[in-house]
């Protein structure tokens, strides 16, 4: 079992989208790059990104040059919402994540990152925290 946001874990992430068979439509025409910053993590702060680029999918480790939005997140709230206890927009209005960047242009193909987001559901069932 892949530990949380190590690179096993962002490898089997981007195996899961280059897998999966819906990405492809659901990310037509869309382009865009989310940039997650996790800190205070057992391995220090970990920073890694997710590309949409015209029905490609593409999970990288390190700092996107081209973030379209930033998440900036502590450690325990990134777990939480990896483990399916905390939503990502609750931890959002709680002020748990903070995000810089074009919020409306995310919002905006808010169905491409859930579908997206369904792609890791066995990831997630595997992984350790």
């Amino acid at each position: 079992m892949p530990r949380y946001l190590t690179q096993e874990w962002l490898d089997a992430a981007q195996r899961a989208v280059e897998n999966d068979t819906t990405l492809a439509d659901a990310t037509k025409d869309v382009r865009l790059t989310v940039q997650q910053m996790v800190t205070g993590g057992p391995d220090g702060d970990v920073a890694y990104h997710v590309v949409v680029d015209n029905g490609a999918v593409r999970v990288l480790g390190g700092e996107a040059s081209d973030a379209t939005v930033t998440f900036i997140q502590a450690w325990d709230t990134a777990t939480a919402i990896g483990r399916g206890d905390l939503s990502a927009q609750g931890a959002f209005m709680t002020g748990r994540i903070r995000v810089r960047g074009d919020l409306p242009k995310l919002v905006e193909h808010d169905n491409v990152f859930g579908n997206v987001d369904d792609v890791f559901a066995e990831l997630r069932a595997q992984t350790t925290y």
